[in-house]
């Protein structure tokens, strides 16, 4: 059950939204967005892990709303971090990456839902409200993932080998095999080349890859594989291809 406050005025509840996100246009839309419903307003914003942290203890939201590339660290430890420190907060994810690539392991660190940043804008106010009420909201495909990995390989005990990696290798992995170089891996994410390099070496040695050619099409394959499952649950999925957002 979230923490509500009276609205000055009106007597009218109304939650309140932390956005953390490291670009302030997604900052500045968020919060139009959000403060034109009647029972959310925003309380604050953050660009990064470290400024959402001490927002968060001035504030006190409600629910956070989380990218997962913040420039000083993983959205996924912030979300383990938010989560340890108050486990009241619900955390929301709401990114341009891919869904299937990070849902699952965002909802182990703690998020209650998953929304990716090309979805209509709807679709945010209807997750927030799902948070706020309890529930876990993912898209209809990325519910259909989640049980099958249930039913089927997480019952018999079968881990990916991208689980071994931590949330930030697994961050470098994806852009790697979105066609990144490891330069504009660096760039994106505010790192140095050799933290990059660094990255790299670790996912190999994790990954049991020989070199950078092996990294690089396993990255690849790793991103169309994921991308591909996703298309798939989506047909087998209730309403066909339709992906509407669901509430479990």
């Amino acid at each position: 059950m979230s923490k509500v406050k009276n609205h000055p005025g009106t007597g009218q509840k109304v939650a309140k939204v932390l956005i953390v996100d490291d670009h302030s246009l997604v900052r500045h839309g968020l919060t139009q967005l959000i403060e034109e419903e009647p029972d959310l307003e925003v309380c604050g914003q953050a660009s990064n892990a470290a400024e959402a942290l001490r927002s968060m203890r001035q504030v006190r939201p409600d629910v956070a709303v989380v990218d997962i590339s913040l420039t000083d660290a993983s959205g996924i430890e912030l979300i383990k971090e938010i989560r340890a420190r108050d486990d009241t907060i619900r955390v929301l994810v709401s990114s341009m990456h891919e869904e299937s690539l990070y849902a699952e392991r965002a909802l182990r660190a703690g998020a209650v839902g998953y929304v990716n940043k090309h979805e209509s804008t709807e679709k945010i106010i209807e997750a927030i409200r799902t948070a706020l009420s309890g529930r876990i909201y993912l898209s209809n495909s990325m519910t259909n993932r989640v049980l099958h990995r249930m039913i089927g390989g997480a019952k018999e005990g079968v881990a990916l080998p991208v689980d071994r990696l931590s949330d930030r290798e697994l961050e470098v992995l994806q852009m790697l095999g979105s066609g990144m170089s490891s330069r504009e891996v660096a760039e994106s994410l505010c790192l140095s080349p050799k933290t990059v390099q660094t990255h790299r070496e670790n996912i190999k040695k994790k990954l049991n890859l020989k070199n950078s050619a092996d990294l690089t099409h396993y990255a690849v394959q790793w991103v169309l594989d994921s991308t591909t499952s996703r298309g798939d649950m989506e047909q087998d999925g209730p309403g066909g291809s339709t992906d509407e957002g669901q509430q479990v």
